[in-house]
């Protein structure tokens, strides 16, 4: 699998009775693929699959595969505390069509880097699929280091790492040591662009879901060579990327998706409703990049 564009970390759409709105998520993949994505990622952490049963998390995993047309990358979430609770949701997603999984460190657990080394492989060893690992410090605790990537990086299945670190010396350094082994895949949304720099071969951004057109565009734009206006481009984004990494996130997402004309619901408790004063910080931030 080759990786390349904007892939959406896609949110879960919820109805007024806290069910998994199929009818609302059709009419948002369908504005996403209008505006040029080149994958889906469904059930990850912008995805709430935290908060939905196994069969939910299976009807997701469906609808988006049933949804997808060929030359659209399809890669599932499929995390989970336990490591037999990941090897079989990720069998099941293997039966449902996926050839690829992201999966971030078993939360709650916090394993040393001996155990996720060993994780990862149990993972590997019992399912014939393709693995990006999820490197997410600030939400799950513990760093994915580059002694486990070392260790990982000639499988020709591990096939990248999203990074999430907001750490840009990370995407240095991954660049540096594993160019050509395991790709650089963006997560750190207000500094994307520093990250495609550094040789990140897509993005797999949960703004994305709304704000689609734009972040297309910067990733476009910088393939293109012009750096100074992507450079312009990025800084239009910064502050609405900047609002959504200081908290509640998933709820931003979701809030923004009704602002562009797209409703997803609200989000599953524990997550609560944004304040006034949030939703107009943000309005406001986004205000721009919608228009």
């Amino acid at each position: 699998m080759k990786l390349s564009g904007v892939m959406p970390a896609l949110v879960t759409p919820f109805d007024a009775n806290n069910r998994v709105d199929f009818k609302a998520f059709e009419k948002h993949l369908t504005s996403l693929r209008a505006a040029g994505v080149t994958g889906w990622v469904p059930m990850g952490s912008t995805g709430e699959y935290f908060s939905l049963s196994s069969e939910e998390r299976e009807d997701v995993l469906a609808f988006v595969k049933d949804f997808a047309i060929e030359g659209e990358a399809l890669i599932a979430g499929t995390n989970a505390p336990a490591t037999r609770e990941v090897i079989e949701n990720t069998l099941r997603a293997k039966e449902i069509g996926y050839d690829t999984v992201l999966l971030a460190t078993p939360f709650y657990t916090r394993p040393t880097q001996e155990e996720l080394l060993a994780h990862y492989r149990a993972v590997l060893d019992a399912t014939d699929i393709n693995l990006v690992m999820y490197n997410y410090p600030p939400k799950d605790g513990i760093e994915i280091g580059f002694d486990l990537m070392d260790a990982l990086a000639d499988d020709p299945r591990v096939i990248g790492i999203k990074e999430s670190s907001g750490v840009l010396q990370r995407a240095v350094d991954i660049h540096a040591r594993y160019n050509g082994r395991i790709d650089l895949i963006s997560g750190s949304d207000d500094i994307a662009l520093d990250f495609m720099f550094w040789g990140a071969v897509c993005w797999i951004c949960g703004p994305a879901n709304c704000m689609a057109d734009a972040c297309i565009d910067l990733d476009r734009t910088f393939r293109s060579g012009d750096l100074a206006k992507a450079r312009e481009k990025m800084t239009v984004l910064y502050r609405a990327m900047n609002i959504l990494e200081s908290g509640k996130f998933v709820q931003k997402i979701k809030y923004g998706c009704e602002l562009q004309g797209t409703p997803v619901g609200t989000c599953r408790a524990p997550l609560g409703e944004l304040t006034e004063q949030e939703q107009a910080d943000f309005r406001a931030a986004i205000a721009p990049i919608l228009n």
